[in-house]
């Protein structure tokens, strides 16, 4: 332990391990600012609809066409390509002690590039879930029963890529000694904020402005 103060926080995770919801609510309560990473540039998203947005010809032909090592390959491709832009807002936060810490999560924090950003300031986390739970909840997302054949291809093959990006990911959180979190089934969004600043303030002491 030492008297350094937490500017940055790292949420990484294959799709719809829930980080979104657990990183807005440890930035609500360290008082840090929350942003994904798909906002920085977007890869193809998910392909289903969801009111007011249909799925562009060029997402569907994304999914429909490759294999999942391509969907890989393409994903971990735009990744680092996100690599110096993220570099660049975690070295802004950590040097700048008056304004707001941050919470930065996505499938785009890659462990690799993500372990040497960690340093003075920063930590990263990683959460986990089940091929079930992410099964469960992109087809829920999707709403599978009620998709066309093709509808329902696109969205296992999403899934598919999900779940070797996990795969992939444990793999490479092993050989770099970095933590991770099992968001499991059942674990209310609360619960996993609660596990995540615990886990946090294992590392370091946290300091929010709250």
């Amino acid at each position: 332990m030492t008297d350094e103060v937490l500017r940055v926080v790292l949420i990484g995770g294959t799709s719809n391990t829930g980080k979104s919801t657990v990183a807005r609510l440890v930035a609500e309560r360290l008082g840090f600012e929350y942003r994904s990473t798909d906002t920085l540039a977007r890869h193809p998203g998910r392909p289903w609809p969801v009111p007011g947005w249909e799925v562009p010809p060029h997402v569907a032909e994304h999914y429909r066409t490759l294999t999942v090592d391509e969907l890989i390959a393409s994903a971990l491709a735009h990744y680092a390509r996100l690599r110096p832009v993220i570099g660049e807002l975690v070295a802004e936060r950590v040097t700048d002690g008056d304004g707001p810490g941050l919470v930065l999560g996505g499938s785009a924090l890659w462990p690799d590039g993500v372990a040497r950003l960690v340093g003075p300031g920063t930590a990263a986390l990683w959460l986990t879930a089940d091929e079930a739970v992410i099964r469960e909840r992109i087809r829920l997302a999707g709403r599978y029963a009620e998709a066309t054949e093709d509808g329902r291809y696109l969205m296992d093959r999403f899934l598919a890529r999900s779940v070797r990006y996990q795969e992939l990911m444990l793999a490479e959180l092993d050989r770099l000694g970095l933590d991770r979190l099992d968001a499991g089934s059942g674990r209310a969004a609360d619960e996993l904020a609660d596990a995540v600043l615990a886990a946090l303030a294992r590392r370091r002491p946290v300091t929010g402005s709250g």
